[in-house]
């Protein structure tokens, strides 16, 4: 089949090398324009764009895949498939109709669950036992269309956001391959959502973040590990010269059995916390300015008594 890959983020990339290696032909990729990032703020291209310049793919960028000139250079491709993971774009009909035998999109949950941006994340936030990719035919809405397959993989209590997301890269590839031999087969499934049962997840901003004290230890720990590596928890800190500072958290351990104040810390060996119920154990953090410590070294030089509050926001 003669094949148009759609995406930009990281978690599409081995659905991609599976496409290159697989023996269809990719006719060209569709990414996101390179962004500015690190410390210089320079222009980087996607781990999608250097994957298909690696293999002589020809790759376009438009800034609006909406716009008409985009739209023309889809269809032009003539393709049999176009596969779309992580773009990071809502896809005009004109391109949805741009394939002979169909559009498909991997999204990283079990739909209806979790439709949006921030799947991954949201599936730690919510407790749930299992995730996994969602092949689905792709129509106008936000990823509501019809479910082709499902590869399902459970969530580990220690699963932070990053490490459930290159699992989920993992599994795509396979769930890609049985998706393509079923369309090649000509009995690829065609099963609509349950539109009752749809739940969102919203695009993440640095400010989901921010532990709010008054939630359970345990939602708090869902928390730690959803947001990390991005955007990252954090809570304030008052430090020694009465300046507040953010305090990055990386890593938690929850303490049901104790009880506290929301965001006062009960013991000065360690920094545990109170929450709604429970408490919680920080374990690994960083100090706005300093780097990144386990929190017995982080004490050494910044102790915290009993009695502290944490989330105290820096004055507007």
């Amino acid at each position: 089949m003669r094949i148009l890959y759609i995406g930009t983020g990281g978690i599409g990339v081995p659905a991609l090398n599976w496409l290159l290696g697989s023996g269809h032909e990719i006719a060209a990729v569709f990414t996101q324009p390179d962004k500015p990032a690190g410390r210089k703020m320079e222009l980087q291209p996607s781990p999608i764009k250097q994957l298909a310049l690696a293999h002589g793919i020809p790759v376009l960028q438009p800034v609006k895949m909406r716009a008409p000139d985009a739209v023309a250079q889809a269809q032009s491709f003539g393709a049999d498939l176009i596969v779309v993971m992580a773009y990071g774009q809502i896809l005009p009909k004109g391109v949805l109709d741009a394939a002979r035998i169909a559009c498909l999109n991997l999204h990283a949950s079990i739909l209806p669950r979790h439709r949006g941006a921030a799947p991954i994340q949201a599936a730690i936030l919510a407790g749930d036992a299992e995730t996994g990719i969602t092949v689905m035919h792709m129509d106008a809405g936000l990823d509501t269309g019809d479910i082709l397959l499902i590869r399902r993989t459970p969530i580990q209590p220690h699963d932070t956001g990053g490490a459930l997301h290159d699992r989920l890269a993992e599994i795509a590839p396979g769930a890609l391959a049985e998706a393509v031999a079923l369309l090649e087969a000509g009995n690829a499934p065609r099963t609509p959502q349950d539109n009752a049962m749809a739940t969102y997840a919203g695009k993440l901003g640095r400010g989901d973040g921010e532990i709010r004290w008054d939630r359970t230890s345990e939602e708090i720990g869902r928390q730690v590990r959803a947001m990390n590596p991005w955007p990252g928890a954090f809570t304030f800190l008052r430090d020694k010269r009465d300046v507040v500072r953010k305090l990055k958290i990386f890593e938690v351990e929850e303490v049901p059995s104790r009880s506290g104040g929301p965001g006062v810390v009960l013991e000065s060996a360690g920094i545990l916390a109170g929450c709604a119920s429970g408490a919680v154990a920080l374990r690994d953090v960083q100090l706005e300015g300093n780097r990144r410590m386990p929190v017995e070294q982080f004490l050494i030089g910044m102790p915290i008594p009993p009695g502290t509050l944490l989330g105290i926001p820096p004055a507007e």
